[in-house]
């Protein structure tokens, strides 16, 4: 059987989940599970599909502009640790403690306070005296919370108005759902995308009057980072070396790394991977590993005695549209706190 007849046969059961979901949202939008609105600014930075859109990017990118104003907090579930309950982070933490993303932040920002917690609506109220912004991370489908600012990442390949709710597609719930965010920033665009291209993506996506669109990019540093060393790019391509990744989409790293005119073997991961003692013994025998940010949190220290660089990337906003979305973060930070003054 064909690969689409075989997607096929899941529509029935894609059906069934979306309309469970859906049931779930009408429960929220007609009071009958309700959402927990709070004094203290909370930004939710999620998407509607599974998979990587950048939200590690996004919530570092409002960090650094946030932090030059405010006191800021992160909410993290701490995905894939194997703790329970509610930590601070402190950059002295083990992936295996935190989860990966949350240390990463820390260990980036150690000014900004990062808590993981499955109860955000708990971690919260634990935090919100000590912060004068919060952001939520992965959290559009947590809706016991009322964010000031919803925060919906679109991949440019895989946008949610191309796509199926799962197990059929790769959505979490119905596109409808997007109605609920304030701004959709698609991510992960082409750096040559056109502004024709732009307003014609943004035409699909059908916005409401409420909405905001907005499109990034990757932003590949010009070196990497060890321990002990930070090698330009074009120097460290020269060496041999394996490319190790536990993410959900490896495919932008691998193509901008064949762009530019890399050799390399590929060991791929799932997303936050643990990785085994087996599979440490075989990547500590290749001589220079590159990895992801979020991947040398776990890496690193397991392999601190090998050569073992991570490639830091930002996101970029394509067609100079960082000042605006710049501006409407602070607006609409500023008239929340004006509010409660």
């Amino acid at each position: 059987m064909s690969r689409p007849n075989m997607k096929r046969l899941l529509a029935p059961f894609s059906l069934l989940y979306g309309s469970i979901l859906a049931l779930r949202n009408l429960a929220f939008d007609r009071g009958i599970l309700t959402s927990e609105s709070f004094e203290t600014p909370v930004i939710s930075v999620g998407n509607l599909s599974v998979g990587g859109t950048g939200k590690s990017p996004m919530i570092e990118y409002l960090i650094e502009l946030l932090a030059r104003e405010y006191v800021v907090g992160v909410i993290s579930r701490g995905y894939g640790r194997s703790t329970k309950g509610m930590i601070q982070v402190s950059p002295e933490h083990s992936a295996h403690q935190v989860g990966d993303e949350p240390l990463q932040f820390k260990r980036k920002f150690p000014q900004a306070m990062v808590v993981v917690c499955a109860d955000r609506v708990k971690a919260i109220k634990a935090i919100k005296d000590q912060c004068e912004v919060i952001l939520l991370d992965d959290a559009f489908q947590h809706r016991y919370v009322k964010p000031v600012i919803n925060i919906l990442l679109n991949p440019y390949n895989g946008s949610y108005h191309r796509d199926q709710v799962l197990p059929w597609g790769r959505l979490r719930e119905w596109p409808s759902g997007a109605r609920r965010a304030d701004l959709i920033v698609t991510t992960k665009c082409p750096s040559e995308l056109s502004y024709a291209e732009l307003n014609q993506r943004q035409h699909e996506l059908q916005l409401q009057p409420h909405q905001s669109h907005y499109a990034s990019t990757i932003d590949y540093a010009e070196y990497c980072i060890s321990a002990n060393d930070q090698p330009q790019m074009q120097s460290f391509l020269s060496l041999p070396f394996v490319l190790v990744t536990g993410i959900a989409n490896p495919d932008p790293m691998v193509k901008e790394l064949q762009r530019r005119g890399a050799h390399f073997k590929h060991f791929a991961y799932p997303d936050h991977h643990n990785f085994k003692p087996q599979e440490l013994e075989v990547l500590g025998q290749q001589e220079v590993i590159l990895t992801t940010e979020k991947d040398y949190q776990r890496l690193g220290q397991a392999l601190d005695k090998h050569a073992i660089y991570y490639w830091p990337i930002k996101m970029k906003f394509v067609h100079q549209t960082q000042e605006a979305f710049d501006l409407e973060i602070l607006r609409r930070v500023a008239h929340h706190r004006a509010l409660f003054s």
